[in-house]
């Protein structure tokens, strides 16, 4: 009966603490929130002062301790977007969306994921943000008036985008028409080339028979022949056979008459002697 009393008495003691320690963990829990809530509240306060680094740090802070915060989440979202940081804006406002279950807090997010599309001039996405937005709450004018405006640049840049493709297919078929017409340009001169090859090698011949008499032997041009009579010509200082004979005749008339003009000097010169006549 003893150890009866003992096992309850510890039963009720173990239940008596788990009901403590989920109270406390309660009361930690709503002082967290609170204490988040009252993060948002600085957070909103420097955002309003156009402080939006520093409101996103609050933001942070608050969904540190209450990370089911829609309103600190959204509020998050919105001070990144002022920073320009819209792709992580766009994922911070998906995630709000898929959160929160109330319909104009879904087309305020939509409204703003649209925003920050089209900052990023990614206009078919903001389409369909702000139809999204448009189907939560369909009195919105704003949301209109920017929807069809992201119609309108939608239509501008899908018009932009073919005028790029076509200039583009016009160019690439330019460029292949340009070398195409320079192949044929370039077959066509070679063409024409080796046909200027042929008739100067055809006029080459026909020189060469013009060259040859009726005889078959090579044909003398007018300037062969002259070199031939230039060449038959005595050079400066040079006789012909016939010339240097008649030259040695003379020399050597010459030479008899010197010699007889010699000899009678001679004997004119010696001393005759006297003899008597006989």
């Amino acid at each position: 009966m003893k150890q009866f009393f003992n096992i309850q008495k510890l039963l009720t003691f173990s239940l008596l603490m788990l009901t403590t320690l989920a109270f406390s963990q309660e009361k930690n829990q709503k002082a967290l929130e609170r204490e988040a809530r009252e993060d948002v509240r600085i957070g909103n306060k420097l955002y309003n002062e156009l402080k939006f680094d520093e409101a996103e740090i609050a933001y942070k802070k608050a969904l540190s301790k209450n990370p089911n915060y829609p309103k600190a989440s959204y509020n998050l979202g919105n001070a990144v977007y002022q920073q320009n940081r819209n792709k992580e804006a766009v994922t911070q406002f998906e995630l709000v969306e898929k959160t929160v279950n109330e319909k104009m807090s879904k087309a305020e997010t939509y409204h703003n994921m649209g925003n920050a599309f089209m900052k990023e001039k990614k206009y078919e996405q903001a389409v369909q943000a702000y139809k999204n937005s448009m189907r939560n709450n369909s009195k919105d004018d704003e949301t209109r008036y920017n929807l069809a405006l992201a119609q309108e640049l939608l239509k501008q840049q899908q018009q932009q985008n073919k005028n790029d493709k076509d200039n583009k297919d016009n160019k690439d078929n330019k460029d292949n028409k340009d070398n195409k017409d320079n192949k044929n340009k370039d077959q066509k001169e070679k063409e024409g080339g080796d046909d200027e090859k042929k008739d100067d090698k055809n006029k080459d011949q026909d020189k060469g028979k013009d060259k040859k008499d009726d005889k078959g032997d090579p044909k003398k041009d007018k300037n062969d022949q002259k070199d031939e009579e230039k060449n038959k010509q005595p050079r400066p200082n040079q006789l012909t056979p016939e010339q240097m004979k008649q030259l040695l005749e003379a020399m050597n008339n010459e030479e008899n008459k010197t010699q007889k003009k010699l000899n009678a000097q001679k004997a004119k010169g010696k001393k005759i002697k006297q003899e008597k006549d006989w």
